[in-house]
């Protein structure tokens, strides 16, 4: 049985911010949460360009109940929230992918090469 998507929704955020605040990862994990924190991003984009057309949809209807309108917007706010907080990971993802492949460079420069008779 496979875990619902909000659980995998929570778990990919959780390690997102895991990551982001410092934890040990590596370069395939790294690779692995770019691409999930991706789908994450158009999913939420996508989910929240059709609550946005809803809206529209429903406004233009004068026999539209208030209460059916209210909701959508909300959904649409939290839509928003969620695409915000994926935006503000994949960013904060980036820079720390960053750090470490450029600590990674620096190690490997001051190592050497095995072949450099030098070291």
């Amino acid at each position: 049985m496979n875990p619902s998507p909000e659980k995998l929704d929570l778990a990919l955020v959780t390690r997102l911010r895991e990551v982001v605040a410092g934890e040990v990862v590596t370069e395939v994990e790294l690779r692995t949460l770019d691409d999930e924190a991706g789908g994450w991003l158009r999913a939420t984009d996508a989910q929240l360009r059709a609550a946005e057309d809803r809206l529209t949809k429903l406004n233009a209807d004068p026999a539209t109940p208030l209460a059916e309108i209210a909701a959508e917007v909300r959904r649409a706010e939290a839509l928003a929230r969620e695409r915000d907080e994926a935006r503000r990971l994949i960013e904060g993802l980036e820079r720390r992918t960053r750090e470490l492949r450029t600590a990674w460079l620096k190690h490997h420069a001051d190592a050497g090469s095995p072949f450099d008779p030098r070291t």
